[in-house]
Order: structure tokens, then C-alpha cells, then sequence
């Protein structure tokens, strides 16, 4: 069965296992790894590094395996679908691009908020992709029916994904879920539409090239 997941999603998980053990065995070592919030440095914290805007989803809260554990099934739920269509190169971009603009937005979010004196953390996890890949798989699947796991309801996968496109906006904005980075979900999910907006738009016909009028000369 795992061999056959396709390559970049079989690729992902081992890699977020693998480094979830890592975080067992070493500890507060890989804390540089997780996306710190603009101008947390000042606050002795390890503050933000470019790198970190891809490595925080590769990192998981530690003490909570079910963070994990939700973010890998969601990995294979949908993105083994989404890159049988879309192949390797197409999805690995998408996905990575889902990864960055989740940070992208909670970067954003967070030196607001720092801005008027409320603490920032960091952020970890791959949530800010696989919301990414849940937008995907509702554009490439509307009408496919998937069962949500609380409560157990069949819907269409796009009446999943403005569900929980919904919610996330709503948990963002009235801070009923603190600790959890809401609006890096739904960056996720807007850079991740953005570039399928961009994979779609029209594009000039190609004009063939002129023929060139050659004269022989005797």
C-alpha cells in the first residue's frame, strides 16, 4: 500500500516522520527551524530566518502526535490524488507554494499583533500545505463526496473546502482557538488558488513563425 502513494507525497511523509523523531530525540535543538514572528529576536527568542519558511512544515508539536497524525492523513487523503493528476513537478510547487504563502500570511498576522502589544509565537506544521491541497482537490473533485471525521457527514469535497475555508476565517478573526495559526491555513489556501489562477489563465495563440523570401541571385 505505501509503495503506492505517489513519489513527492510518499516523499513528504517519511519526511515529516523522520523529523518528528528528530524532534524526540533532540529536543528544543530544532526550535530555529519553526517560523518565528518578525522582531522576536529582540525578545531573546531565535527570531525569524529566511529558510524558515519552508522548514516550519516540516516540524510538529512534539507533545501532541495527533497534530501529526491528522496532517499525514490529510497528506495522503488528498494529495495522492491531487498529484496523480497533476503529476510530480505541478504538485511539488503547488504544495511548496502553499507552504510559503501560509507563512507568508502569518507573518503578516503576527507583526499586526505584535504591533499592538500582543505576543507573537511561533508557528509549526504542515496544515498551512495541506490546506493548500484541500482547495486543490475541491477545484480538481467538486463533486467527490468525503466524509468529514467530526462529525462523521458525507459532503462534496467542495462544499468541504468553503466549510472549512469558513470556519478558519470565523476561528481567525474572534480568537476562539488560540494557538493555532488560523490565518496561515487560509494562506495556504489563497496563495495555493492563486496559482491555480495563474496554471489557468488564458494564453495568446502562438503565430507561426514568417517564412523567409529568399531571392537567388545569378
Amino acid at each position: 500500500m505505501f509503495s503506492r502513494i505517489p513519489p513527492v507525497t510518499r516523499y513528504l511523509l517519511i519526511a515529516n516522520l523522520v523529523v518528528f523523531v528528530l524532534q524526540l530525540v533532540l529536543g528544543e535543538a530544532l526550535n530555529a527551524l519553526m517560523l518565528w514572528p518578525l522582531g522576536s529576536a529582540d525578545h531573546g527568542a531565535p527570531g525569524f530566518w529566511p529558510w524558515q519558511l519552508v522548514t516550519y512544515a516540516f516540524l510538529h508539536a512534539p507533545d501532541n502526535p495527533l497534530h501529526l497524525a491528522f496532517n499525514m492523513l490529510a497528506l495522503v487523503m488528498f494529495g495522492a490524488q491531487v498529484e496523480h493528476v497533476w503529476k510530480t513537478k505541478r504538485y511539488a510547487t503547488y504544495y511548496f507554494v502553499s507552504v510559503v504563502g501560509a507563512a507568508l500570511c502569518q507573518l503578516a498576522v503576527a507583526w499586526l499583533t505584535m504591533s499592538q502589544g500582543v505576543p507573537a509565537y511561533p508557528v509549526l506544521g504542515a496544515s498551512g500545505g495541506i490546506f493548500g491541497l484541500l482547495l486543490a482537490y475541491g477545484v480538481l473533485f467538486p463533486n467527490q463526496r468525503v466524509m468529514l471525521l467530526f462529525p462523521p457527514i458525507p459532503m462534496k469535497a467542495r462544499t468541504l473546502v468553503i466549510l472549512y475555508a469558513a470556519v478558519e476565517l470565523l476561528l481567525g478573526l474572534n480568537g476562539w482557538q488560540p494557538g493555532v495559526a488560523h490565518f496561515a491555513h487560509l494562506g495556504g489556501m489563497l496563495f495555493g488558488w492563486l496559482l491555480i489562477l495563474y496554471w489557468r489563465r488564458p494564453r495568446p495563440p502562438r503565430t507561426p513563425p514568417r517564412r523567409r523570401h529568399l531571392r537567388s541571385v545569378n
